[in-house]
């Protein structure tokens, strides 16, 4: 912490202060870091196979079964009781925690789809036989990346958009305004559902259409600031002495406004997070069988006799969003300097 200015090693003891929302922060991290990786946790290829003094690698290499004595040049299926029976007599392999992948569908169930949780399934299988917890983590790697993307890039232009009006104003800030109006007031969700029946929906084509229509959130906070601080002494100065209008916003007055900008990002992030799981839930979202939080609340939705199923996506996303309205009130006390513990 000692490289760090002296306002902000205060902003950061003021965020350590903020119990709720420091413990929250790890936690979030730890939750991410392990999503990143969910192929090493719920996998049905094993993570390493030693067969017949020989070492395999099926998680990066895709091996047939003559690779381990089989008579047929297809894909391996780690699934099967012949194949677990050869690696078990004539080696040992390095398991996922959880034996599923997030298509993976457990033909040995004893009980029809959906299935409540056992040993097998930990928290049990959906309508399709997918493991829950498996599609729970592949879902959720989603959500976060969608949701860190959308913030990043909407964020970004909003940014942009909000510095040239308040830096400006005139004509630029009066027809900036009347077009975020306009823009603002376009109906998404229904273009979504028009444009999803010409294309084929899809992660960027999502992310794209979201960015499109979400990116004036930031709009208003940063043109307020950039408003405020225009007329100030040191920026008046800097014009007159021919710096660069360029210089001026980033090196001056952007500073100024990220302050503000830094506690809305939790919350963007939470807010892009429920949009992707709403187009899931509605049928307008990823394609159809791809891991997601929303598609599992549809399934518990239409299996009312499976609670885990509802019960499960409910408990992913309130921790989620939970979290991150933590993170933010925290982020939020630590830029408030009347905040004093």
């Amino acid at each position: 912490m000692s490289r760090l200015s002296p306002v902000n090693q205060a902003r950061w003891t003021r965020f350590r202060h903020n119990r709720r929302g420091y413990w929250s922060l790890w936690i979030f991290s730890v939750l991410f870091v392990l999503c990143l990786g969910a192929e090493l946790l719920a996998n049905e290829k094993p993570l390493l196979v030693h067969y017949q003094d020989r070492w395999y690698f099926p998680l990066v290499v895709d091996y047939t079964e003559t690779d381990f004595g089989g008579p047929l040049a297809t894909a391996a299926d780690y699934q099967d009781p012949w194949l677990k029976s050869r690696l078990t007599h004539d080696g040992w392999a390095i398991w996922a925690p959880v034996r599923f992948a997030d298509s993976t569908i457990n033909y040995a169930s004893t009980r029809p789809f959906p299935s409540p949780p056992s040993s097998q399934n930990w928290l049990g299988t959906d309508a399709n036989g997918g493991d829950v917890l498996a599609r729970i983590l592949y879902g959720a790697r989603i959500s976060l990346l969608f949701g860190l993307m959308l913030t990043l890039i909407s964020s970004a232009i909003g940014i942009v958009a909000g510095a040239a009006q308040g830096y400006y104003g005139g004509r630029i800030d009066l027809w900036g305004q009347r077009f975020i109006e306009v823009w603002s007031g376009m109906p998404t969700l229904f273009l979504i559902i028009l444009l999803s029946s010409v294309i084929q929906p899809g992660f960027w084509w999502l992310l794209a259409i979201t960015v499109l229509f979400g990116w004036m959130q930031l709009v208003g906070v940063v043109r307020a600031e950039f408003l405020r601080t225009r007329n100030f002494d040191y920026i008046r100065a800097a014009q007159a002495l021919g710096v660069s209008d360029r210089h001026i916003m980033l090196r001056h007055m952007l500073p100024n406004a990220m302050v503000a900008t830094l506690t809305y990002l939790p919350f963007i992030l939470g807010g892009s997070i429920t949009t992707l799981t709403s187009l899931d839930f509605l049928g307008f979202g990823l394609p159809l069988g791809s891991p997601s939080l929303g598609e599992l609340l549809l399934q518990g939705k239409n299996n009312l006799q499976a609670p885990w199923l509802g019960i499960t996506a409910f408990f992913s996303l309130a921790i989620l969003l939970s979290l991150l309205i933590f993170i933010g009130e925290a982020v939020r006390d630590a830029f408030d300097p009347s905040k004093v513990h």
